[in-house]
């Protein structure tokens, strides 16, 4: 059963029901706007505080997509990238490429123009639809991926290197003649990327999507009444995964652009909120600016909210324990999962088991564990060994990668770089990493990708890049650099030189010491971790 065959249910069965909302706190409310901005909202949709979609609407602009790909000779198998930052536009663009047997091919909103172009040529992306934050970064590299490649662009003022998403599709139909798709047919491509930086397209059919909404349902109880406020980019699986509990109810979900503690708590309390995924940042923001008065939870209608959980990186149990000193009366829940599975939901800890903050968790709803060493046999209790995974979420395989899929799948276990150990309950922990990426604020930071950029620096002799423990982050990233001998350099010289770096990738520590490497000439990084794991976790228990 495809996951589309929701979406269709719900606009048989709840079409006049809210089915997504969009809020921009960036734009003041539209009944208190100025005239110049009513004719900014006329030319620009997204540019207003507050926007809906029922259950039937949603499904129509699906349908009008499908109808004008279907026009321009896309196929099954054919693939469709969608680069758009969280919009109500963004779930019908992605149901309508499903519904054409098409691929979905999300991109990170992050992406540079290069990464981009990389990504589009890797997926063999015959589809291209960005939103007005792209123009210049796709205009950059038009030339490239242009050739044999559409390019539609949604919002106001169309460049003219692409055609209008908007114009072409309120021409189409808004019924769609139904496609036979199997649970095997291929349905999305997702990107992910080891310790080398470069990213990996990882395919999935229909049965994992469908597997991952049956899941999130189950582990959250969700039900019509819910309403779930989903924050996190829904390029990703996590996101766009936890909301699909939404779609297998036909329950209401909000989409919030734009984040800080204020602006959560008050959607939150204006759309009734009852359900909250956040990542540790936003959880840790929340709970400062209620300590420091900047917000009053008086102020606010609370009551209805009922379970936050959290997912993408490691959650702290003092921040747990503070939640619920503030919170008493919210479930709690953890997810694990990867790209590779479809998002969360591989491992869960269970509304019901806060007591054991900490875990991971146990095997998810549908889905076996194992935990192995070297030899693949499983490791006593108690011992460390590498978490491994299988259900029916695992990916089909890495896209035109098959080398990297033998890796990491060995019948039809996923073998996920993490190390874990299960305790005499069963309950899973994490142990460390066999890959070195970092993890910072529930994003995916590689080091080499920062480690060659650094190593241009005329004053820099070698680099290495490790993640280090952070309260509020989980992660920061700490540049080790070796200068060049008989030179001087200083902090300020190389943040000044990082500001051609993405923010989110520039390092938060400059240490200057010598970078160890191995006899074979690789970075010794869990030296390198060693050494200053101890002075640094001070510094993150100060701050909690």
């Amino acid at each position: 059963m495809p996951i589309t065959d929701f979406l269709e249910r719900n606009a048989r069965e709840f079409g006049n029901d809210v089915a997504l909302v969009e809020i921009n706190p960036d734009v003041q409310e539209t009944r208190r706007v100025t005239w110049r901005e009513y004719e900014l909202i006329e030319s620009n949709p997204t540019c207003q505080y507050r926007r809906e979609i029922t259950w039937s609407v949603f499904d129509e602009k699906a349908n009008r997509l499908a109808n004008m790909l279907v026009s321009r000779g896309i196929q099954k198998g054919d693939k469709v990238g969608i680069l758009l930052m969280n919009c109500l536009e963004w779930l019908p663009i992605y149901f309508g490429v499903l519904k054409t047997g098409a691929l979905a091919v999300p991109l990170n909103f992050r992406y540079d123009a290069e990464e981009i172009r990389y990504c589009v040529e890797l997926a063999d992306v015959d589809v291209l639809i960005f939103g007005p934050e792209f123009i210049g970064r796709v205009e950059t590299i038009v030339d490239d991926i242009a050739a044999g490649r559409i390019l539609f662009y949604v919002g106001g003022n169309c460049p003219s290197f692409a055609e209008d998403y908007d114009k072409l599709t309120s021409n189409c139909s808004s019924i769609f003649e139904k496609r036979n798709l199997t649970d095997q047919d291929d349905a999305a491509i997702y990107f992910s990327s080891g310790t080398t930086g470069f990213p990996k397209a990882i395919l999935h059919n229909h049965e994992s999507l469908m597997h991952a909404a049956i899941v999130e349902q189950k582990h959250h109880g969700q039900t019509k009444e819910d309403v779930f406020l989903c924050i996190p980019p829904l390029y990703h699986t996590g996101a766009k995964m936890h909301w699909m509990g939404s779609l297998v109810t036909g329950g209401k979900a909000v989409l919030l652009k734009g984040v800080t503690a204020s602006t959560i708590l008050q959607t939150v309390s204006d759309e009734g909120c009852t359900i909250v995924w956040l990542l540790v940042p936003w959880a840790q923001d929340i709970l400062v600016a209620i300590e420091r008065g900047e917000v009053k939870l008086s102020d606010y209608h609370l009551s209805q909210w009922r379970l936050m959980h959290i997912g993408a990186q490691p959650v702290p149990q003092s921040l747990i324990k503070r939640w619920k000193e503030v919170f008493p009366n919210h479930d709690y829940d953890t997810n694990y999962g990867l790209s590779e599975s479809i998002g969360p939901g591989a491992v869960h800890l269970g509304i019901e088991n806060i007591h054991k903050v900490g875990a991971i968790g146990i095997p998810g709803y549908g889905w076996q564990v194992r935990i192995v060493n070297t030899e693949d046999q499983d490791v006593q209790q108690g011992e460390v060994g590498e978490l491994i995974v299988k259900g029916p979420g695992v990916m089909t395989c890495y896209y035109k990668n098959p080398e990297a899929t033998a890796e990491t799948l060995k019948d039809g276990w996923l073998y996920t770089g993490d190390m874990a150990e299960q305790d005499e309950d069963g309950f899973i922990y994490l142990v460390d990493r066999k890959k070195d990426v970092i993890i910072s604020g529930g994003e995916n930071i590689y080091p080499v990708q920062i480690e060659n950029f650094l190593s241009k620096y005329e004053k820099i002799k070698d680099v290495a890049v490790i993640g280090l423990a952070d309260a509020r982050l989980g992660e920061i990233t700490a540049a080790i650099i070796e200068l060049k001998e008989g030179v001087s350099c200083t902090e300020e010289e190389i943040q000044e030189f990082c500001k051609e770096l993405p923010r989110y990738k520039r390092p938060k520590k400059i240490i200057f010491a010598k970078v160890p490497r191995n006899a074979t000439g690789k970075i010794e990084k869990p030296e390198l971790r060693r050494i200053y794991k101890s002075e640094n976790l001070v510094a993150a228990e100060n701050q909690a």
